[in-house]
């Protein structure tokens, strides 16, 4: 590799060194099977860059042999060993800079050595760090990285290297015009001094390829970055598989710019135009501008853009953005354009479309072209409504002398990251999290290397006269509202316990309203107030423990020792989420340039729970203690084995402070409750323990909207550790988003 790589210093002489033919990248070396097919690759021009080749089954089961080879040697590292290995790329990367650079460019991929050089140096200090400060995370195995092709390269290097600093291997699956990138990338690992098949590239993408490759028992985690559509398509090609998926969609999302009438005009419509015309970007911005200072605005943005020059489209995309044009000025829309459009062809000159509507679908979800939409609002209130408007929550830009109006409005708005008189700012040490549509993934920070490792889960009897219990809506008991019961059986099904609702959608409908209502409240409340509330929980059940122990014993069998003690855990596990309320934070970090960034974790929303069998007081308490002290709502369904003990707990809900409909607990038969909760709208995550089946279920149905899962199979024989010391740490960055807020200075 040495040798080959120091006779190609430049694009054209790499690619020729491979006869413009790449091949896959498999344990540490280029293969180029001779019977494959084969994807080529041109530039704008229409000239043939190189060629790729399409994998095949054994290709994927060669990989994945190969990944899984690369694992063992590579986690067997030591810490420092990793660190040094990391930073040895950093000088590959140096030296090898131009050749990067220009095949990016070659393929129409926004791909800097230098980024590469500041992760590698952020992520070779975690690595360093990792059996120091989080002693208790192990590496995954091997992780899949698929990316599309309208993902920023950024993007890619935010889950191969954190997920490689942390002693995974890595699978990469790009889209076509990111192979050549990847591949070249790949080499230059292996002349660092990664094991062979510590980082391996497949190409050929589509979910197909990335489905049969997850049935290898040896793939640990697949994480996607792109857009929806493909992302929801691997979703369901990968349900069922038994591993767990993440995806970012961080292409083709609607972003706000917002200019506040106490912003630097100028320097605003500088970066607007920057932004949504100069520079190639996978998003699309939307311009918000308040009414005092539109006409200001309108009359720069015609200055600025009389010398802009047409931006070169597909046919395809001339079509939609004509036929775009066209509605919006049907509409009322009035047009600020660098140049009159040429009547046929694939140019199109920068375009901002005045006085549009929010609704309008251009708007919404604009088409791919040198389109910029232009809202008006009155308020910094109706600012955040047209912020919020669009399905995707990936980043926002705010442009105001006002501090207090910046930070106010950056807290408001949900999206993963907000700037602040600036636009497109990027560091690794600052986590981006995809709200709403955007995603599942948390990218950057420390918060990805919680992606990239695991310790969690591997994949005389008294006698009780039959009741009828009720479940608990809205901060009453109450029945299903179909009316329905199921038997609760005795251990070794000898009789029957009691009977409790069966419920269903129309339970799942009622919780998910009262729950919609008091959790944006419950989020606002101080980390104390939180904290008092929990405490009061666990005082509940701690003047309780005799019955709930009893419960616990009854239904599960264990005897009356082993369930005080499990009742005496829960107590104190209760009080440590309370004191854990004022313990989650973000932070301030070191910036590599001029100015301050901060991430704040912000919650969820509503979010369901399906508890497992094993400790069912235990699991109950800490999973609602996770959801409740982060600010989150929660529905839950316990055990459907052994339900008993959540009622004896329901008697300790109503008599604590939490706010009624903060929390709800539904019983019933399991799958019907999940295919309620899949299926609203408004649940933003699920955890779950059950059937392969119902993971399966989950993973093929939460991806309109997309939801976040925590699926845990049964059916594996391995319970869970809920005494594990690192569980609050785990459980808490679950339930949560991250913001990033950048604010630079002069």
């Amino acid at each position: 590799f040495h040798c080959s790589l120091s006779s190609t210093r430049t694009c054209g002489a790499w690619l020729d060194h491979h006869s413009r033919s790449l091949g896959l990248f498999i344990n540490g070396k280029f293969v180029l099977p001779a019977d494959r097919q084969s994807c080529s690759l041109t530039d704008s021009s229409g000239s043939v860059i190189c060629s790729t080749v399409c994998a095949e089954d054994e290709d994927i089961s060669q990989c994945a042999s190969s990944a899984a080879e690369g694992y063992q040697v590579w986690s067997d590292l030591t810490c420092r060993q990793r660190a040094n290995v990391l930073l040895r790329l950093v000088s590959v990367i140096g030296q090898h800079g131009q050749c990067f650079s220009e095949l990016c460019g070659l393929c129409g991929v926004s791909g800097s050595p230098s980024t590469i050089v500041r992760m590698l140096q952020y992520y070779s200090s975690w690595a360093q760090l990792r059996d120091t400060l989080i002693s208790s995370w192990n590496p995954l195995g091997v992780v899949v990285v698929v990316v599309s092709d309208d993902c920023a390269f950024n993007s890619l290097l935010l889950k191969v290297i954190p997920a490689l600093a942390m002693g995974n291997s890595v699978i990469v699956v790009p889209g076509r015009a990111k192979a050549p990138p990847c591949l070249l990338l790949a080499q230059l690992v292996m002349a660092a001094g990664f094991p062979a098949g510590a980082l391996n590239v497949l190409t050929g993408s589509d979910s197909s390829l990335v489905a049969k490759l997850t049935q290898s028992s040896s793939i640990s985690y697949v994480t996607y970055g792109g857009n929806k559509q493909d992302g929801a398509m691997l979703c369901e090609a990968t349900a069922g598989m038994g591993v767990p998926l993440s995806v970012s969609v961080c292409a083709g999302s609607s972003c706000a710019f917002i200019i506040f009438d106490t912003a630097d005009i100028d320097s605003a419509v500088d970066g607007v135009i920057e932004a949504a015309f100069g520079t190639k970007t996978n998003v699309h911005w939307v311009l918000c501008v308040q009414e005092r200072v539109e006409e200001s605005v309108v009359a720069r943005l015609r200055l600025r853009m009389a010398g802009l020059k047409c931006i070169t489209l597909s046919s395809d995309d001339r079509l939609l953005v004509d036929a775009a044009v066209q509605e919006a000025q049907h509409q009322g829309a009035m047009l600020v354009q660098s140049c009159t459009p040429p009547s046929s062809g694939a140019q199109y000159p920068p375009t901002v479309l005045c006085k549009s509507a929010p609704s309008s679908p251009f708007v919404v979800n604009p088409p791919p072209g040198p389109l910029l939409p232009l809202l008006t609002f009155r308020s910094s209130k109706e600012a955040v409504t047209l912020g919020n408007h669009t399905p995707h929550g990936q980043a926002a830009s705010i442009w105001t002398e006002d501090l207090t109006l910046a930070l106010e409005t950056a807290k408001s708005l949900s999206v993963g990251a907000v700037w602040v008189n600036s636009y497109s700012v990027f560091d690794p040490c600052l986590p981006i999290s995809g709200h709403k549509d955007s995603g599942t993934c948390t990218d950057g920070g420390q918060e990805v290397i919680q992606l990239c490792t695991s310790w969690f889960f591997p994949h005389a009897q008294i006698h009780i006269v039959p009741k009828h219990y009720l479940q608990f809506v809205g901060g009453k008991t109450c029945k299903s509202v179909s009316g329905g019961c199921v038997a609760i059986q005795s251990p070794g099904g000898r009789g029957v316990l009691g009977y409790c609702p069966d419920g269903g959608r129309k339970d799942v409908r009622n919780a998910v309203e009262a729950a919609s209502k008091v959790q944006p409240g419950w989020m606002k409340k101080s980390p104390s107030a939180r904290a008092q509330s929990l405490n009061s929980l666990a005082k509940g059940l701690e003047a309780k423990r005799r019955d709930v122990a009893t419960s616990i014993s009854t239904q599960t069998g264990v005897s009356m020792d082993e369930a005080e003690k499990e009742v005496e855990l829960s107590i104190i596990r209760l009080s440590d989420w309370a004191a854990y309320c004022d313990k989650i934070k973000g932070g301030s970090l070191p910036m590599p340039q001029s100015g301050f960034a901060f991430s704040v974790p912000e919650a969820v929303g509503v979010m369901g729970v399906l508890l497992p069998d094993s400790n069912p007081l235990y699991s109950l308490v800490t999973l609602l203690g996770a959801a409740v002290a982060t600010g989150n709502a929660v529905i839950i369904v316990p055990s459907q084995k052994y339900p008993l003990p959540a009622f004896l707990f329901l008697q300790v809900l109503q008599a604590c402070d939490l706010p009624a409909g903060l929390v709800s607990i539904l019983t019933g038969s399991r799958d019907q409750l999940t295919a309620a909760l899949a299926n609203h709208s408004v649940i933003k995550a699920i955890w779950y323990w059950g059937s392969a089946e119902g993971c399966q279920y989950l993973q093929h149905t939460c991806t309109n909207p997309l939801k976040t899962l925590r699926l845990f199979s049964q059916e594996n024989k391995e319970e869970a550790d809920w005494t594990h010391p690192s569980i609050l740490e785990e459980m808490w960055r679950n339930t949560v988003e991250w913001k990033s807020i950048w604010i630079p200075t002069a």
